[in-house]
């Protein structure tokens, strides 16, 4: 596996699914400010149509759909449906993820913990969801609300700096001085 992080107010994605994991997908996608989510799935519960709201459409999506869907998300369809998408979605290069199926999936979501602009991803690469989930935890707890306002006070530092002209090297050392002197990694 190889860690990116998607600027999903650059790509199109979508959801197809209508359970659980599929609701998670969509929370997880609003969370990191996806725009233009779209949510393909047959049997809505009011849940779900509440959190797709004008997004949700009432079918899978189809070959048209996936030309204009750069990630597709994959969920609580079945094996044989699950596949058909799988193929469909890949032979358009649309970065595919399906719900705990290995096979079906280009990639997979770590662990998150967001706290503003910081993002901590926790991956063991699908081997271990449960340690994934404890390690979650722990930063969570380690790296607490506070670190948005942290993150902030460091960018619009990191700001002033480049304007001043600092070089790339020393707005590093300027970075680590600046988190020693508050003391948040101590």
């Amino acid at each position: 596996m190889f860690p990116v992080a998607l600027d999903l107010t650059q790509l199109i994605a979508a959801v197809a699914g209508a359970g659980r994991a599929a609701k998670q997908r969509i929370r997880l996608l609003d969370e990191a400010g996806a725009k233009g989510v779209l949510v393909f799935a047959l049997d809505a519960d009011e849940e779900l149509a509440t959190m797709a709201g004008d997004r949700l459409v009432a079918r899978l999506p189809d070959e048209a759909d996936l030309d204009g869907i750069d990630i597709l998300f994959v969920a609580d369809l079945g094996a044989e449906t699950e596949t058909r998408l799988a193929a469909m979605a890949r032979s358009r290069k649309v970065l595919l993820n399906t719900e705990d199926v290995r096979p079906l999936c280009d990639f997979h979501v770590p662990a998150m913990v967001r706290r503003g602009d910081l993002l901590l991803a926790v991956s063991t690469g699908g081997a271990s969801p449960g340690l994934a989930r404890r390690l979650k935890a722990h930063l969570a707890e380690t790296f607490g609300e506070e670190w948005a306002d942290h993150v902030s006070e460091i960018a619009g530092a990191r700001a002033r700096w480049r304007e001043e002209g600092v070089s790339f090297a020393d707005l590093g050392k300027r970075t680590n001085a600046l988190i020693d002197e508050k003391g948040w990694l101590s």
